[in-house]
């Protein structure tokens, strides 16, 4: 993953919905074409970031895992 975050979450050890909560909180504080990246270990949480993303009308850059934590980056479009 190239580009640096301009913006990074820890929500591990969150569970549903508030992984998904940090991630709109801190898009909101956010500038269009800036990066966030967001690490988690709730189980839905790889699902409900990226459908979040995407209903938003964000651009999802990447999803990687490390064991039991999903790191998610999504660039702000709108």
């Amino acid at each position: 993953m190239s580009d640096a975050a301009e913006k990074v979450i820890d929500a591990v050890g969150l569970y549903c919905p508030e992984p998904v909560f940090q991630v709109k909180i801190g898009m909101e504080q956010m500038q269009v074409g800036q990066i966030l990246q967001v690490s988690a270990d709730d189980p839905a949480a790889e699902d409900d970031i990226t459908r979040w993303a995407s209903r938003s009308g964000h651009d999802l850059l990447g999803v990687s895992k490390d064991g039991s934590v999903v790191t998610i980056r999504i660039k702000k479009t709108k």
